[in-house]
């Protein structure tokens, strides 16, 4: 072993935060932070912005821009980094996260901030690929286990104190700080990792399925985008909408493996699932806060408070399926599962009900709980069904199938939510809530397939 590898083996026995890795370490789980607490913070203002931009029409939308770009943002990250390297590529999320934060703290209409969003998930897509490949390439095999856990704590975090945080700055600086205090921060998280990656080069080969990926992608967030514009039509014809839910079906298809969206046995429904558990749950997510707001009249602290309780159980189950070594995961899977669908149907039940908005909140514990049960049982699957020259391909598709999901489930919900709130605002909100159950359903039904072999 020469002087440069012990020293770079000393340095990882030290740990992270140790002189070499230490400016890393901190940049990225600054930027993780940034991603996580801008995407739980409007979670919790976004009934305040659609109420200050009179959008409360597109309020799915944008939620779902965010999700439907970053699918773009992903593809074309995956693809940059292996040809040129990771650094210009989180270089230019960066740009395009910080043009996205600027044009949604500045928005004068729901338009605009819409548009902003939509910026913000290509950035956020390109970022969230970039900073893996940089984990990858840069840290020794014996730190990276540690360095994604910190990359997981970065997430809870924020989504423990974010919501509560957000409340108190739309109360005290108004919701475009929100969007403005992230960009103040987001330069000097950038310049810790910069220097790291100057090193670091691709391979200037492109993969034979790039075009096609590149294309599938931007077809699947197009028509995700489209299919949330629909929704704030009066009466949007029906033979239009099918058209772009077949269109985005056949682009997702492309960028999924194959049997995914049939939820063929082994692998793809493992990934199948994912999706369908991620619309669910975050779908719910995006409309609670405006229930409780609207129709509950809790303040936005509140109702941030009842988000990070929410995030806090889903730790607290994450951290109980660790222990439950000796019970198969199908089982671990399919309790989180019913949890979850339990608690949306009790959400659903008291948005048309003149229930109490705390039981409510009590059900959304329970969620979170479930959900923290179930995301690692089906990570677990996953590897476990992967080669390991496929793990990384599979573990990129987990996230795209999270995000194109859940933007189809926003996208419906707004198709649904939008109408029916102007004529029944509670059968609006009920209704919502009630394709979140559904998809959980769906998902309980579809489990055991994820353990049976599939004919690939």
């Amino acid at each position: 072993m020469d002087a440069t590898a012990k020293d770079r083996d000393s340095q990882a026995e030290q740990g992270l935060f140790a002189p070499e890795w230490r400016a890393l370490t901190i940049g990225c789980i600054a930027l993780i932070s940034m991603l996580a607490f801008e995407s739980l913070a409007v979670t919790t203002a976004m009934p305040s912005i659609a109420a200050a931009l009179d959008g409360l029409s597109a309020y799915a939308l944008a939620f779902g821009a965010t999700l439907a770009t970053s699918v773009l943002g992903m593809v074309v990250a995956g693809q940059r980094c292996d040809r040129v390297g990771p650094r210009g590529t989180l270089r230019d999320g960066v740009l395009v996260f910080a043009a996205g934060l600027a044009l949604a703290g500045s928005a004068t209409d729901m338009a605009m901030l819409v548009l902003g969003r939509a910026l913000l998930g290509f950035g956020s897509g390109q970022l969230g690929v970039a900073l893996y490949v940089a984990v990858g390439r840069l840290y020794p095999a014996t730190m990276r286990p540690r360095i994604f856990a910190m990359f997981a704590a970065a997430w809870v975090v924020p989504a423990l104190v974010g919501p509560a945080l957000a409340s108190l700055m739309v109360a005290t600086l108004g919701w475009r700080s929100v969007f403005l205090a992230v960009l103040v921060l987001l330069p000097p998280a950038w310049r810790w990792v910069d220097p790291a990656l100057r090193d670091l080069h691709g391979d200037a080969v492109v993969a034979p399925d790039a075009r096609h990926r590149l294309i599938a992608a931007t077809l699947a967030a197009a028509a995700a985008l489209i299919l949330h514009l629909l929704g704030q039509q009066t009466a949007p014809r029906p033979w239009l909408i099918g058209a772009v839910v077949t269109v985005l079906a056949a682009s997702s298809a492309h960028l999924l493996p194959a049997g995914t969206l049939v939820a063929r046995a082994g692998l793809p429904t493992v990934i199948a699932l994912r999706g369908l558990l991620a619309a669910a749950f975050f779908t719910a997510e995006a409309f609670l806060p405006l229930w409780l707001q609207q129709r509950q009249g809790w303040s936005v602290l509140a109702a941030g408070l009842a988000i990070s309780a929410g995030a806090l159980c889903w730790s607290a189950g994450s951290q109980t399926q660790a222990r439950l070594t000796g019970v198969p995961r199908v089982r671990i899977l399919r309790a989180g599962l019913i949890v979850v669908a339990l608690g949306l149907t009790a959400i659903t039940v008291s948005a048309t009900s003149s229930l109490s908005g705390a039981l409510s909140v009590v059900a959304w514990l329970a969620c979170g709980f479930g959900i923290g049960l179930s995301f690692p049982s089906l990570s677990v699957r996953l590897l476990e069904l992967s080669a390991v020259n496929e793990q990384g391909r599979n573990s990129a598709a987990l996230q795209l199938a999270d995000a194109l999901a859940t933007t189809v489930a926003l996208a419906l919900a707004g198709l649904v939510f939008a109408p029916l709130h102007r004529l029944a605002p509670t059968y609006a909100f009920s209704a919502v809530f009630a394709l979140a159950s559904s998809l959980i359903v769906l998902s309980a039904i579809l489990a055991p397939r994820a353990w049976r072999i599939g004919v690939r």
